[in-house]
């Protein structure tokens, strides 16, 4: 929600539409990897490392998006 009120009442942020589409599309994609991890796996451990994998990914990905630290074409930078 901080992005949304951010946008609405401030010139700094700039998001679209189709940015609060892809976060959350971000964000169910984490959400439902993490619910498929604590169904499949019992040992507590394997979940822990699998959900900080899936955690890390995400942030990686938000972060080459916001300010394509990679150099991707996935973050507009050609």
């Amino acid at each position: 929600m901080v992005p949304f009120f951010a946008v609405l009442f401030s010139e700094e942020f700039n998001w679209s539409l189709s940015d609060f589409i892809l976060i959350g599309v971000l964000l169910a994609f984490v959400g439902f990897g993490a619910h498929l991890i604590l169904e499949r796996f019992e040992n507590r451990r394997i979940r822990l490392i699998l959900i900080s994998m899936v955690i890390l990914f995400f942030i990686l990905i938000w972060i080459e998006i916001a300010v394509g630290v990679f150099g991707s074409p996935f973050a507009g930078v050609s």
